[in-house]
């Protein structure tokens, strides 16, 4: 094998590594936002953070990073885990639009720390700690669903609503297509839980999702209060 030659494999071969391993970060996000109304009606109830009862909106449950054919990558780097000063100043703005509900009651530090830890280091290459939560909280500022919803008739007062009508406020509003997940409530009812919509690869704009999650929600589902 003569030296131009070896040096041209070895050249392919570099270059087929850079690309698997490219492939192998993530295609495009999910924003997850959930109605508190409805992850507090369930036989698990809730517990309002140490801060007080959140403020009756739509909040974060997170940025993930997916894949087009329906995986997602998680806990990419164990060597970055979650540092709650690299992002003191967005505190007071996570505090209400990212809080937990989850039992005992938290600061919701706990909660931010696992969705950096699980979703956000996948994603490192291209958002640093700080601008992950930045672009969360960007996302959300730009997709007022619970008035998107509002404005169609869509009105959080414990009323059943059709899933179609749901989705079609959320197109015409924001003009994408969502994905809802339902839960249940304590009689048994499907309600709207969480919404999801994509985001593309570097977190800034909402897209078409390249692929929808799975899951069951009835034609008609309850939007209780909070």
């Amino acid at each position: 094998m003569n030296s131009t030659y070896s040096f041209f494999v070895k050249l392919v071969l570099v270059q087929c590594l850079v690309i698997a391993c490219a492939s192998q970060v993530y295609d495009f996000f999910y924003l997850v936002q959930q109605w508190p109304g409805s992850y507090c009606d369930t036989s698990q109830g809730c517990c309002y953070p140490t801060t007080g009862k959140p403020a009756t909106n739509f909040s974060i449950h997170g940025l993930w990073p997916n894949y087009d054919n329906g995986s997602y990558p998680s806990n990419c780097d164990s060597n970055d885990p979650f540092d709650l000063s690299e992002i003191s100043d967005l505190q007071s703005k996570m505090q209400v639009s990212w809080p937990s509900l989850s039992c005992p009651s938290s600061d919701d530090t706990s909660f931010w720390s696992h969705e950096w830890n699980k979703h956000g280091t996948c994603s490192e290459s291209v958002l640093t700690e700080h601008a992950y939560f930045q672009a969360v909280l960007n996302l959300k500022s730009k997709a007022n669903v619970l008035q998107t919803l509002k404005n169609a008739g869509i009105q959080p007062n414990g009323g059943f609503y059709s899933l179609t009508s749901i989705k079609s406020a959320i197109k015409g509003g924001l003009g994408y297509n969502s994905w809802i997940e339902c839960n249940t409530d304590t009689s048994g009812n499907y309600q709207l839980y969480q919404i999801y919509l994509c985001v593309d690869y570097y977190g800034s704009s909402f897209i078409e999702c390249p692929v929808l999650p799975t899951g069951y929600c009835a034609s008609s589902i309850k939007f209780p209060t909070f």
